[in-house]
This record gives C-alpha cells, structure tokens and sequence, in this order.
C-alpha cells in the first residue's frame, strides 16, 4: 500500500492547490490538532497534502463527491476507458443521462465521472444550467487511468464527506477552515448553479464570524482584496502557477491569501516568506 504522505490528487482539477501545501503546512502545523473544514475541496490536494486525523470536505459538486464517497469505500473500476472522442462523448452522454434521472451517486457514475474529467478538455469540470457535464474531448496524446483506488480508501473512510452549501455546515466554532471557492472571475459555473459576487460576500461574512483560525484563497483582484480587508483578514499576495490555460498564456496568476484567527508566530512564518512590499498588502 502506497505511503499516506504519497498520496495525490486523483483528479486534474482547475484552481487546484497542491502547489500552495508548502506554505499552508506550515500554517496548519500549531494546529494540526484541530478538524481541518474546506468548504470547497475540489481536487482533494490540500486535505490530502495535510493529511488530518479529522476533516469534513464539502463541495457543491455532487459528481465530485460522490466520486469520492465511492473511493472511500474502497473503489475498483471494471469500465472500458478509451482515448478517443467517439467513446468519450457516448461516456458523456450516458453520464448526463445519470444525471437527469437522479441516478448518478454511484460506483459506475463515480467511474464516469473520473474517465470524463481525466480524458476532457485540460481536466476541466463544467456543467450547464440543466446540470449536465458540457467538457469537450480533450486529445491528450496519451492517458495512464487508474482503475484500483484502494490505496486512497483508509484515508478517505476517516473523513466527512459533504455535498451541501457551506452556511448549512454544522461546526463547533474551533475548526481549521481553508476556503478554496471558485475564483472572482468571468467563468464562475463548476456546477449547474454560478459562484457569483454575492456568494463571494456570503463566503467572506460566514469565514469573518468563524472563531477558529481560518485561511481563504481567491483571485486576487482589486474587490476580493477590499473585501476582506474591510473584515479585518491579515492579506497576503502571492505569485500562483497559472494550471489551466485556453491561450497559452502561463504567466503566474496572483493569488490572495486572507488569514484570521492565526497567532502572531504564525503569521511571521508567512511575513518571512513574503517581505516584499508588492507581496504583502
């Protein structure tokens, strides 16, 4: 069995975070202790980069989750997995179809589900309004699948797994939350329902009044940087690789980090990291 520290994502996900575990490890370290809560935990890189003895991961998306639910329970695909646009969009459609009858929190839904964002377009996940996965075919040259999850399976099982909104979360008050939302940008539907700007306000007021230390990352625009500011977040700009890009464009994205409710000696961790002026605000 594959070692608990070498575990990866399973899935290719936009906006993933495996790249920022370094920096948040050593924020989580003095808490190691407490529940770790991601409202958002998408691609699974910092829960897994973190490894919690307790955790609840929540996401919107019922697909991702249920994907997950059935790694937790110890996942072994027998599917056919094909490289070739024909059998990915027969896939597509019968998923789809899993969908509109309510029949996708299943073994064979969560196989779907991995086949299609591993062989679409750059691993993209995206659904429209009616709440079906719209990713074209990707044409990767190559793709290595994987089929056996056990290894994934006694680190999930001691999870909390959730597909809810995150104000609907019950928490006691001294969580460790790490909030991963969708960015403040134009493309905002991972799911058939928009992350739109009010949802961002909502995200922001519910982290404010959370009494445990809390760590959000976002986008860092102008009104992301003003929102959190004005809630009294310490705020922290940090150069981000840019994953997924449609232009080629690769050049680093600026990713903003709002920290509450952490201590002084662990704030000067992350000031010793990023003195420069244009760093930190």
């Amino acid at each position: 069995m594959q070692p608990v520290a070498q575990l990866k994502p399973l899935l290719k996900w936009a906006g993933g975070k495996r790249w920022l575990v370094p920096v948040l490890k050593e924020l989580w370290e003095p808490y190691k202790s407490q529940k770790l809560v991601e409202p958002f935990t998408g691609g699974m890189a910092v829960a897994l980069g973190l490894n919690p003895d307790m955790a609840l991961l929540n996401d919107a998306n019922a697909q991702l989750i249920n994907f997950y639910r059935q790694v937790s329970k110890g996942l072994k695909l027998d599917l056919q997995f094909e490289n070739e646009s024909e059998f990915y969009y027969a896939t597509r459609t019968k998923f789809n179809e899993l969908i509109l009858k309510n029949k996708a929190q299943t073994k064979q839904a969560a196989g779907m589900f991995y086949y299609l964002i591993r062989t679409g377009f750059n691993g993209l996940c995206r659904f429209n309004s009616s709440g079906e996965f719209n990713v074209p075919f990707g044409q990767h040259n190559s793709i290595n699948y994987k089929t056996n999850f056990l290894d994934y399976k006694n680190t999930l099982n001691k999870w909390d797994l959730k597909n809810q909104d995150f104000e609907d979360l019950q928490l006691k008050g001294d969580e460790f939350i790490y909030a991963d939302p969708p960015y403040d940008v134009e493309f905002t539907r991972y799911n058939a329902k928009d992350f739109i700007w009010d949802d961002q306000l909502r995200l922001a007021t519910w982290l404010a009044k959370h009494k445990g230390p809390v760590i959000a990352s976002n986008q860092a625009t102008p009104r992301v940087l003003e929102l959190y500011k004005k809630l009294k977040f310490s705020i922290y700009v940090l150069p981000a690789p840019r994953m997924i890009s449609c232009n080629g464009d690769r050049r680093p994205a600026m990713e903003v980090l709002a920290l509450k409710g952490l201590s002084v000696k662990t704030l000067a961790k992350l000031k010793a990291k990023f003195r420069s002026p244009a760093q930190v605000v």
